[in-house]
């Protein structure tokens, strides 16, 4: 065999087994994908409550990212368009997925302010407002993990993550690598603050929602059995969770 043929085959055999190989590296990286981990269990559903377009809006068989606007909703403008040009524009195309937030229900000339505002170059077909008494508003509160609380007008600046079977997602432990390293405490990521632009577009948009949804297309469980409801509601006759 010449020299000429012998390079030929060389070159042949690796143009082949290149891909092979290629595909083999990345095999175990599809099969092996991290998830979004649960941080609570068994959030509690807005079955009960009206939206402000009087649609139906449960948290069930949804993908949601919640919050909670209270009394004044207007003067969250600011993380309402984070949320709007970061979260909402760029995950509006995926299946399930939905924004909603809640608002007192004496809000009613405040929340349409702020519907006209977002609204202005396009409807937000996915984002929805509901509305939601004081009490019902702690109680939904209260069933999320969070350091945090409520203020005076029933509102947070942090919007929460919570899966299709109500499971609550975040961050067990979101430590840096270095701050791994040199054997910092353990800190949740639980709550995404939508003042902190960073926080929304590096975490939450380029991470975590991204890795959810990934979850849900790779599980197969993006298939819903609407005959297997068992979705818990706000109901002011029973006693809810307490947080963790």
């Amino acid at each position: 065999m010449s020299e000429k043929q012998t390079k030929k085959y060389i070159i042949l055999g690796v143009l082949f087994f290149l891909p092979v190989a290629f595909l083999l590296m990345l095999y175990p990286s599809t099969n092996n994908y991290n998830v979004l981990d649960i941080v609570k269990e068994e959030v509690l559903d807005i079955s009960n409550l009206s939206s402000v377009t009087n649609s139906e809006v449960l948290l069930k068989d949804h993908i949601t990212v919640l919050g909670f606007l209270g009394s004044n909703p207007e003067s969250k403008i600011v993380e309402a368009s984070n949320l709007k040009e970061l979260i909402y524009n760029k995950f509006k195309g995926f299946k399930k997925f939905q924004v909603v937030m809640l608002v007192s229900q004496d809000a009613v000339e405040e929340t349409k302010r702020l519907i006209q505002e977002l609204n202005k170059y396009s409807e937000h077909k996915y984002w929805h407002f509901v509305y939601a008494s004081e009490s019902d508003m702690n109680k939904l509160f209260n069933s999320l993990r969070s350091s945090l609380r409520l203020d005076g007008s029933y509102a947070t600046s942090s919007v929460f993550v919570i899966d299709k079977e109500l499971n609550q997602r975040g961050r067990l432990d979101d430590r840096t690598k270095k701050e791994i390293e040199a054997e910092d405490k353990i800190r949740p990521l639980t709550a995404y603050n939508a003042l902190e632009v960073s926080i929304i577009k590096n975490k939450l948009a380029a991470e975590d929602m991204r890795v959810l949804l990934e979850e849900y297309r790779k599980s197969g469980r993006n298939k819903i059995d609407s005959s297997n409801r068992r979705a818990k509601e706000l109901n002011p006759d029973k006693e809810t969770d307490e947080k963790e």
